[in-house]
């Protein structure tokens, strides 16, 4: 879509005073995907040479800003890294083409903050930090529970970027389970709960969004029950807090995300205990299954969330 209101094209590097009507361009799937008219420049991010990934010290993984979907999915995973599965997992929950795999970022899809963006739900559930810098250059962190705070709510301050996601080495050793489901089949997603298995302290946690407003985080010290898990989940999200569109209603979304997190339970609390992982239980209802994403997808699907 044309933007018939942008009057400036802008190099990021350059410093300046930010205005209303000013905008970061990362990948463009979301600003070029609707009318903004409210935006006047941009500011093209693309031109700050940021490198896409690169291991930190810890044996972790810092993933730039504007890091597309395809650069992402296609980084070698090395062997210790036993939650590698979940990077191509949540890539592949994107309702996205594969020219939108090539152009939409990693950033894009945490600052759209959208319910449905898979890359919040990588990066929350291995415990990612988002590293932010303001228009003088100060740096600020925090974690992406933190930084996505409701629908399209994001903690971003004027002219404040996201320059990074940095995801520790120690949650990229853990054991994880993924489950997801939409309305269609090649709908947005509705519901989507991980769950990861700390080898270190034996930790539980499970990861629920998509059905969610925001990013929920439930941490158990030690192997929780089914009902642990059940009323945990109905205390730390409020009803008002189901996500209501036309992907999903909320009674659906808080039925899927509580089926969800007991499968998700089952399989790495079972697994731990010696009794050997439990695979999903057969979907009923509205769970339809979905169409590879990325480059095996068909040309002319829409994006997800990516910007």
């Amino acid at each position: 879509m044309d933007l018939n209101t942008v009057v400036e094209l802008r190099d990021a590097r350059e410093r300046g005073t930010w205005r209303p009507g000013d905008a970061w361009l990362g990948g463009g799937t979301y600003l070029f995907s609707e009318p903004q008219p409210h935006i006047r420049r941009l500011f093209d991010l693309n031109r700050m040479g940021w490198e896409p990934l690169r291991p930190t010290p810890d044996g972790g993984l810092e993933i730039a800003a504007t890091c597309t979907i395809a650069q992402l999915s296609r980084h070698p995973k090395p062997a210790g890294w036993t939650a590698a599965p979940l990077f191509e997992q949540c890539c592949r929950a994107f309702l996205a083409s594969w020219k939108i795999w090539n152009v939409a970022t990693v950033g894009g899809n945490l600052c759209n903050g959208l319910p449905a963006g898979p890359m919040i739900s990588l990066t929350a559930a291995l415990d990612g930090v988002c590293r932010l810098l303001d228009r003088s250059g100060a740096t600020r962190v925090l974690p992406v529970g933190d930084f996505v705070l409701g629908a399209g709510v994001k903690d971003l301050r004027p002219g404040e970027l996201l320059r990074s996601i940095t995801l520790p080495g120690r949650a990229l050793t853990r054991r994880t389970a993924f489950r997801q489901a939409s309305l269609y089949g090649l709908g947005r997603s509705g519901a989507l709960v991980i769950g990861t298995l700390d080898p270190v302290d034996g930790e539980f946690a499970l990861h629920i969004t998509a059905a969610t407003v925001r990013p929920v985080r439930l941490g158990f010290a030690v192997p929780p029950n089914a009902e642990a898990v059940r009323e945990a989940v109905e205390h730390a999200v409020a009803p008002d807090e189901y996500f209501d569109d036309i992907h999903g209603l909320p009674a659906w979304r808080r039925h899927m995300t509580l089926r969800f997190a007991e499968e998700v339970r089952r399989e790495l609390v079972e697994l731990v205990e010696g009794v050997g992982p439990v695979g999903p239980v057969e979907a009923v209802g509205a769970v339809e299954p979905r169409e590879p994403a990325g480059p095996d997808r068909a040309p002319g699907a829409t994006e997800e969330a990516g910007r």
